[in-house]
């Protein structure tokens, strides 16, 4: 009777460790990048300007929100502490960092920010968090205990980079700094359970170390790496995603009437010839970056000019789109980089356009990465940039108007016309081939 017991105790245990193991690495790995980001989307968190209080717990209370709106991936700017010495404005830039594996006090607290992580999880969201592994604050912790770890400048002090006096230049021929930086990383997903990291001027550190610490981390977690950077080594070097920063400057050439919006296909041709066939670009509207220092959305893409650049975002082939805090309310000023600015979120004017995006995006596999992408021609390429994508029997055709003239179009290819969905009237319609005219900045998503 007992060997029975333990038989059948045995058995049970085994079932249950069947239930609970994780998923085959082929369910969770599609292309070589975690299968969760393929239809997915990023939303960058500025969680000091985020609420009044600007903590991880006041954050907290936007979840829900975010998940409605299908936010997937929440991306933190820097949780660290922040050096005091040289430091800029009141608060400090984030990305001076004082303590890698310490949390900034302004936010909260280690515990506050697992369960935030918990939170999101439970959600069935992901978090990255933002990594600044070039430089250190101007009085991190290792300049006392390892000033070994730093590039020295002519009068033997840790070196200033780019004239940024808050911080100071991480040297990577350092082999233990190396193991150091790449130890701190391992913390975050061992005590707080993150699912990548964005890699702060990632561009300007060795792809030798990229390789050995991406490989490293993996073998934890199979975690989401985004680069802050655009050089073509980086993607060979592990990343998943590199930020499309050329075409973010061909986009607003284009709005800003200077350039032809054919000049998106110019970009598109040379990332195609320059990057691996499975690298993913992040693209975007704004960022923390480009909205406090260029005024991004609200000044570079002004008023209506915004939401065809933004549907460009979500519907190019091998994309991750952008949100940044506040484009969905929408912010339409800079926030404040240094000193308290505090978004007031009370309109939500863009959330339902960017609903609608996420959704179509999450789950029409037309817009998987590796989807076809065809060029259609409707009238003036120079202004209407059109495309359809496709994969699995789904098809979906993008019309933008990038100009602010009116445009005359004709849907002359056959197999476009006929019955389709129209995404953003949430109706089914009719498309022939009988000329027609779209307005200025105007744009629409057809599903067949």
């Amino acid at each position: 009777m007992k060997r029975l017991f333990c038989l059948l105790l045995f058995i049970a245990f085994c079932a249950v460790s069947l239930c609970q193991s994780p998923a085959p690495k082929s369910k969770r790995v599609i292309d070589g990048h975690p299968a969760w980001i393929m239809n997915g989307n990023v939303y960058e968190v500025n969680v000091r300007q985020y609420t009044p209080e600007g903590t991880f717990n006041a954050f907290s209370k936007h979840l829900v929100r975010l998940k409605n709106m299908g936010v997937q991936t929440l991306w933190f700017m820097p949780i660290n502490p922040i050096s005091k010495v040289g430091r800029k404005g009141l608060l400090g830039s984030y990305y001076a960092v004082a303590n890698y594996t310490a949390i900034n006090p302004e936010f909260g607290n280690l515990n506050d920010f697992r369960q935030l992580v918990a939170k999101a999880h439970a959600l069935g969201m992901k978090v990255v968090i933002d990594w600044v592994p070039n430089h250190t604050g101007a009085d991190n912790i290792w300049l006392t205990t390892h000033p070994d770890f730093f590039v020295k400048d002519s009068t033997g002090k840790a070196a200033v980079p780019y004239n940024w006096d808050d911080v100071r230049q991480l040297d990577y021929k350092n082999v233990v700094m190396q193991d150091s930086m790449i130890a701190a990383m391992k913390f975050w997903l061992r005590t707080c359970n993150i699912d990548g990291f964005r890699c702060d001027v990632a561009w300007n550190i060795p792809g030798s170390f990229w390789k050995r610490c991406i490989s490293e981390l993996r073998k934890k977690k199979y975690v989401f790496m985004l680069a802050e950077g655009d050089k073509t080594y980086l993607h060979p070097a592990g990343f998943d995603a590199t930020y499309a920063w050329e075409m973010f400057h061909a986009m607003i050439q284009v709005a800003k009437g200077k350039r032809p919006a054919t000049t998106l296909d110019t970009v598109k041709a040379k990332y195609d010839s320059q990057y691996p066939k499975n690298a993913l670009e992040l693209l975007f509207t704004s960022n923390h970056d480009e909205n406090s220092d260029n005024g991004a959305d609200y000044g570079i893409f002004p008023g209506l000019v915004h939401a065809p650049f933004a549907v460009f975002t979500f519907t190019m082939p091998h994309n991750v789109p952008l949100i940044y805090s506040g484009q969905e309310e929408p912010v339409l000023r800079a926030i404040k980089f240094f000193n308290k600015d505090t978004i007031v979120f009370k309109n939500f004017a863009r959330a339902p356009f960017y609903k609608t995006l996420i959704a179509l995006r999450m789950n029409n596999s037309a817009l998987a990465p590796d989807a076809s992408f065809h060029k259609v021609h409707l009238g003036d390429d120079k202004a209407v940039y059109a495309f359809t994508r496709q994969k699995a029997g789904k098809k979906v055709l993008v019309i933008l108007n990038l100009s602010a003239s009116r445009q005359n179009i004709s849907l002359t290819d056959g197999s476009l016309t006929g019955s389709a969905y129209n995404v953003f009237r949430h109706a089914r319609v009719q498309l022939t081939s009988k000329p027609q005219t779209i307005e200025p900045w105007a744009y629409a998503i057809y599903e067949y």
